[in-house]
């Protein structure tokens, strides 16, 4: 028997609810009291050609009137309703492919139409958070084999759009598995290599557990929320783009994801591979370099577990036809001076226009992957490669050319101040002997990065430094006084970022 739907009048509650949809209706409304409707409850939306799964939140008497439902803005937004539109609502479908969760959570195997399933009720907003939660939980931890990363990273490719190059047999692609404050070589090496000649379609993610992605940082130079005809046109002009994956829906189950993963600071080693590879393949890569950087406070700790990992990737790439070559880096302390989106903009820029006051380890660590990507392209050798990649980098055509990507995708923004900064000075001298990367991460996301570009740290000294009494370790950035406040209080609950011994 089909189920009834009832009508009720859009009421724009201003409520920002982030990428979860909520819906609000009087306790005593006539739906709610028809249907059995309660707090927490999944209803389903319609209106005109748009659909929309919601969860319930239950008003008092005086918020809205009994013939009124109150949206977030994101369900608005889907919706594509406008206040005093009349939308339809019912009683949520079950979805099958919850049994699936509770099968994987008591520890069995799940199948890749299994795991299509699970990903299609997440990509169609089916899931709400909690269970989006239990998912990212059940395949953190090495609890997917190596047959399931295969069937997750290709459920997530089918259940998104697809990028194709017409002409070009090959197309590469460069990740950072990231846990590496200010490592921000991505825009480096994707004007190194399509300087070069080669097609890069370079499309990212926001940060999940650091201060900034690579979209996050693009973000703050030029627009990076292009359509996929935009990404085609800018790739036809340049070889290469700088780009949000998000905006074209190429896997849009990973950005669900990510935003719970960013909650729970938590980055599992399957879903980390299936998110990485479907969105190269979803991009059209044939072949990607993939760099792991390892160290006591990076993500990946030991060299032994990013051999394991590195394998993991290019056994689930030959099963999903595409190349990848990983490159084990040091990860035992930060790159470059800048950690948030702007300042790692402003370190990259410098790379780039090959400035004496350029971080001299961010221009090494691009180049040595640039050299790997030409060599994954061109079969010359590493010598070689790494030769053509400091030419172009050093004659300023890979600069020009990343300013070509930036004019095509709408030009270069201003980046933007932060209203406040601290110099933070060194309570005593000593050689810096190690910095951790994890609580340095903490502090620069605690001022306020991602989210507010301009929030962020500057390093003044690193690993190998001597420093005295006094002299300032960084400058720290946010735009309130609160996250700048509870960004100190942190730091001085954590004088362990920076490990100093006796000079």
């Amino acid at each position: 028997m089909q189920q009834p739907t009832h009508s009720l009048i859009v009421v724009d509650m201003g409520i920002d609810t982030h990428q979860e949809p909520v819906v609000y209706m009087r306790r005593d409304c006539h739906v709610c009291m028809a249907e059995g409707f309660n707090a927490s409850r999944r209803v389903a939306l319609s209106y005109g050609d748009c659909s929309l799964i919601a969860t319930l939140n239950v008003t008092s008497t005086g918020v809205l009137r009994p013939e009124q439902v109150g949206l977030s803005k994101i369900a608005m937004q889907r919706l594509k309703v406008k206040p005093g539109d009349s939308l339809s609502i019912q009683h949520a479908p079950v979805l099958a492919s919850l049994g699936l969760l509770r099968k994987k959570i008591f520890g069995n195997k799940l199948t890749r139409a299994e795991f299509k399933d699970i990903i299609q009720d997440i990509s169609t907003h089916g899931y709400r958070d909690m269970e989006i939660a239990s998912f990212l939980t059940i395949c953190a931890g090495g609890r997917l084999d190596i047959e399931e990363i295969i069937s997750l990273t290709q459920a997530m490719v089918e259940c998104g759009k697809h990028l194709s190059w017409p002409g070009h047999e090959r197309i590469f692609d460069k990740h950072c598995i990231g846990g590496l404050p200010g490592n921000r070589t991505t825009p480096i090496v994707v004007a190194i290599v399509s300087a070069a000649g080669h097609i890069i379609p370079k499309t990212s993610s926001r940060a999940i557990t650091s201060p900034a992605g690579t979209a996050d940082t693009m973000g703050a130079l030029t627009n990076v929320s292009l359509k996929m005809a935009d990404i085609q046109a800018v790739v036809a002009k340049t070889c290469g783009c700088l780009a949000w994956g998000g905006a074209v829906n190429l896997s849009p189950a990973d950005d669900l994801l990510i935003r719970l993963e960013r909650v729970l600071d938590l980055d599992g080693e399957g879903q980390l591979i299936a998110s990485v590879l479907s969105k190269k393949i979803a991009a059209g890569s044939t072949h990607a370099l993939i760099d792991i950087p390892v160290g006591d406070t990076a993500k990946v700790r030991t060299r032994t577990d990013a051999e394991r990992l590195a394998s993991l990737f290019t056994r689930v790439g030959n099963a999903c036809n595409i190349r990848i070559r990983c490159v084990i880096t040091d990860g035992s302390k930060p790159v470059g001076y800048g950690i948030g989106p702007v300042e790692e903009a402003r370190d990259l820029l410098s790379v780039l226009q090959c400035q004496k006051s350029a971080p001299q380890d961010l221009r090494e660590r691009a180049l040595l992957l640039a050299a790997e990507l030409l060599d994954l392209a061109e079969n010359s050798g590493l010598d070689e490669a790494m030769d053509k990649a400091r030419a172009l980098l050093d004659s300023g055509r890979a600069y020009q050319q990343f300013m070509a990507i930036i004019t095509a995708q709408g030009g270069l923004k201003s980046l933007p101040q932060a209203h406040f900064h601290h110099d933070q000075h060194a309570q005593r001298s000593g050689r810096i002997t190690a910095i951790d990367n994890r609580k340095l991460a903490r502090l620069a996301k605690l001022a306020g990065a991602p989210f507010s570009p301009a929030a962020g740290l500057r390093l003044r000294v690193n690993v190998g430094d001597t420093i005295h009494r006094g002299q300032t370790l960084f400058r720290l950035f946010s735009d309130s006084t609160g996250e700048r406040d509870y960004a100190l209080q942190y730091y001085l609950n954590n004088l362990d970022i920076f490990t100093l011994e006796d000079a």
